[in-house]
C-alpha cells in the first residue's frame, strides 16, 4: 500500500484511561516506531479512536462510521490504515497483548482495511521483549 492519508490509532479502551496517546501520535510526526516506513511528507491525517472496551466490537461501528465520513471527503478506504496501537498490540507496561487481538483485527479486515500493529515503540520495552521480561 501507499502512503495512506488517514491513519487510525485503535487504541485499548482500559490503557487509555491513563495515556493521552501523545506518544502514538509524536510516532507518527516523527516517522518513528511502527511508522518508520512512511514517506516523510505529504502529511497524514490521524485520527485516534479506543476498541471501545473489551471484545473490541465497536471498533466496526466505529470504523465503519469512519469509512462513509472519508468517503464524503473523497477519502476511500484503501487510503486509510489502523494501526493497532502498541497498548492493544503489542506486550508491555500497559500489559499483555490484547486477548481479543485476532478478534478485532478480523472485523476490521471485514471491512477491507489494512492493519499494522504497533505505535510508538518504547526503548525500554523493545528492551524488555528482547530480555524475554514482555512477549515478542
Amino acid at each position: 500500500m501507499a502512503d495512506p492519508g488517514i491513519i487510525v490509532f485503535l487504541q485499548c479502551d482500559i490503557a487509555m484511561q491513563r495515556c493521552s496517546g501523545y506518544l502514538c501520535d509524536k510516532s507518527l510526526r516523527e516517522r518513528a516506531g511502527a511508522f518508520a516506513d512512511l514517506a516523510p511528507e505529504p502529511a497524514i491525517r490521524s485520527i485516534a479512536m479506543t476498541c471501545g472496551g473489551c471484545c473490541g466490537l465497536a471498533t466496526h461501528r466505529k470504523l465503519l462510521d469512519l469509512i462513509k465520513l472519508a468517503k464524503k471527503d473523497g477519502v476511500e478506504k484503501n487510503a486509510i490504515r489502523v494501526h493497532l496501537a502498541s497498548c492493544v498490540a503489542l506486550d508491555n507496561f500497559h500489559g499483555p497483548q490484547c486477548p481479543h487481538l485476532a478478534y478485532i483485527r478480523n472485523l476490521i479486515h471485514r471491512l477491507g482495511l489494512e492493519t499494522a500493529d504497533g505505535t510508538y515503540i518504547s526503548a525500554k520495552s523493545q528492551r524488555l521483549r528482547n530480555e524475554g521480561v514482555y512477549e515478542k
